[in-house]
């Protein structure tokens, strides 16, 4: 007789060693032991006598269990064992378990580590476990669609971050096509997203630069009293003007006291080339100030949560905005084009020394880019010259603007 629900409820080990087991035909029946109970079926292949299991009471129910055995019974008469199938599924599930979007995107960002900056890599990083992972880290990669991409991006230019949108869909693309490299995916599914975000605007850097309006500002960022990192990277920022990214992950190995130089190393530079920024006597004035906190780490400006890592690339924007300077007045980016500006049109500095010290790409009168070290004494004395410019901008003298150097 068939078993019942009932029965299979109901039915208690007696203590066998082996268990008890119930037919419910075709091979199937019920294995009652003190550990739980089991579905399994009985057949012959290939002349040899085998036992499939079916699944676990109760979380495969009798009815689950029988149109298991009907599906072993249709894969017989086709010539297959279904053990061997069962034990291939198994391991394709495995398989695609262990090819989520997250492992995937993991390998990717370690094989190819050496091609980028430790800046960008970290970056990479970031924009993964914050934007992407959330959403499609875990489900393997083999079933992600272009749709699951574009729920991101779309989230992202929701937040008005519509560069950030398009940069994310590239990053899922790279990651896709490691994946068809490596034998794990199919395709780049990306690619059928052309068009379907929104074009970015071309993005500029809010900065004052007209001396009248720039004197408040360095008064409300002298006495901003927020953390000791913060408040000194605010101060410097002016000062040095180099990108944000460049300034938050400086390291003291790169500060030379004596020379009184901050040497950038290329890995960290947009443009892939050494960069030495000349130290002012007010900028080493505030690295001495910070040094006794930070100095005995790695970072100048080390996260206040942990030593092992820079400060936040908001930090300094954060900073500003907490003194009323919002991002359509001035941004930390912004002070670059604060300085070339002045420096250029109040100062009257050489614009090639401008230029050099903003670390953008300078040639000679016969095409050959300048090294780090070009111009140098004549940088530091301009590096000075601006330092002392912004000191008495902000303590109100008047300031005469200079001829424009030979």
């Amino acid at each position: 007789m068939p078993l019942g629900d009932t029965f299979v409820r109901q039915a208690k080990p007696s203590g066998k060693p082996a268990g008890d087991t119930y037919a419910d035909g075709g091979g199937m029946y019920l294995l009652v032991k003190s550990s739980g109970k089991y579905w399994r079926m009985d057949y012959r292949f290939a002349g040899k006598r085998k036992t499939l299991a079916l699944g676990v009471y109760p979380a495969v129910t009798l009815a689950q269990a029988r149109k298991r055995r009907e599906e072993a019974k249709a894969q017989l008469a086709e010539g297959t064992d279904p053990s061997i199938t069962k034990r291939e599924d198994k391991l394709a599930k495995k398989a695609i378990a262990g090819n989520t979007f997250e492992k995937v995107a993991e390998q990717w960002l370690k094989a190819t580590k050496a091609d980028r900056k430790e800046i960008t890599q970290h970056k990479l990083q970031t924009w993964l476990k914050k934007d992407i992972f959330p959403s499609i880290g875990k489900l393997p990669i083999t079933t992600i669609g272009p749709r699951d991409v574009l729920t991101v991006a779309r989230k992202m230019e929701e937040r008005g971050a519509r560069d950030s949108a398009k940069r994310l869909v590239q990053i899922c693309g790279q990651v896709f096509r490691y994946a068809v490299a490596e034998g794990s995916a199919e395709r780049d599914v990306t690619q059928d997203l052309k068009g379907a975000l929104q074009k970015a605007e071309k993005r500029h850097y809010a900065a004052i630069t007209e001396p009248a309006q720039l004197a408040p500002l360095l008064r409300a960022i002298d006495g901003y009293m927020g953390h000791l990192y913060s408040r000194t990277a605010l101060k410097l920022t002016p000062l040095v003007f180099v990108r944000p990214g460049e300034l938050r992950t400086a390291e003291w190995v790169e500060i030379d006291f004596d020379a009184a130089e901050w040497r950038i190393p290329a890995a960290k530079m947009k443009m892939a080339n050494d960069h030495i920024v000349p130290l002012s006597e007010q900028a080493i004035a505030l690295l001495r100030e910070v040094q006794p906190i930070s100095g005995h780490g790695k970072y100048v400006f080390p996260s206040i949560r942990t030593g092992e890592r820079p400060m936040s690339e908001n930090t300094v924007n954060a900073a500003l905005r907490a003194l009323g300077y919002d991002s359509t007045m001035q941004t930390a980016h912004g002070f670059r084009a604060t300085a070339r500006t002045i420096m250029d049109e109040v100062m009257g500095e050489r614009v090639d020394l401008i230029e050099h010290q903003l670390a953008h790409a300078v040639k000679d009168a016969n095409g050959r880019a300048y090294n780090r070290t070009a111009h140098l004494p004549a940088r530091k004395a301009m590096m000075q010259r601006w330092s002392d410019y912004l000191e008495q901008l902000k303590r109100g003298a008047e300031v005469i603007p200079l001829q424009r150097q030979g």
